[in-house]
């Protein structure tokens, strides 16, 4: 993966915004932004093996990792450290609020196979489709990881999109950022006012 670019589409999110030296002059090395964000688990050298009970939930948005495998990521920083996500949405903000903390390792999964849950491929030999009528985790326009060029060429001529690498689906997420967020915080609401009604019947 090239390093520099990955920084600077990282770079877009606006949550990343606080400087580091902010950061490092805080009391307390552990609850100032960014560095709340750290990824909670210990270091991990081989963050692939086991990795449902290792990283079961998005810490992002508490989703079910196995549930979404379809969509779901990883990332292993440069110590180790390794956020599992839903999502290339909550990758997004993995990358932008551990901007000083360099991606060692991506994986993301290859929605072509068959196989279940989908297996996890580096990012970097991967083809993506954006924007085409499928299902995604977190946002409205898909951006879904394909390892075989062809496979995604077939599902491009089915469902539409365009066709891209991994830094053109990661830059597409920061750009659907609000958009995407308006939209998960209204259906989390409408679910919410759903369960205080079933609560009240």
């Amino acid at each position: 993966m090239k390093r520099r670019d990955l920084l600077k589409i990282s770079a877009l999110a606006g949550i990343a915004s606080v400087s580091t030296q902010a950061a490092a002059n805080t009391a307390c090395t552990t609850d100032s932004t960014p560095n709340q964000f750290i990824p909670k688990k210990p270091a991990d050298a081989k963050p692939l093996e086991n990795e449902f009970e290792k990283y079961p939930k998005c810490p992002y948005c508490g989703m079910d990792r196995k549930e979404h495998h379809r969509t779901r990521m990883l990332v292993q920083y440069a110590d180790d450290l390794t956020d599992g996500t839903c999502s290339i949405h909550c990758l997004s903000l993995s990358l932008g609020v551990n901007i000083d903390r360099e991606p060692k390792n991506i994986w993301g999964p290859d929605y072509g196979s068959p196989l279940e849950p989908r297996p996890l491929t580096p990012v970097d030999s991967m083809v993506y489709l954006i924007g085409a009528d499928l299902k995604h985790a977190m946002t409205r326009r898909s951006k879904h990881s394909f390892a075989s060029p062809s496979t995604a060429k077939e599902f491009q001529a089915k469902h539409g999109g365009a066709l891209g690498n991994f830094n053109d689906a990661l830059r597409e997420s920061y750009v659907d950022m609000a958009s995407d967020v308006a939209m998960i915080r209204k259906m989390r609401e409408e679910r919410r006012k759903r369960a205080a009604e079933m609560k009240k019947g």
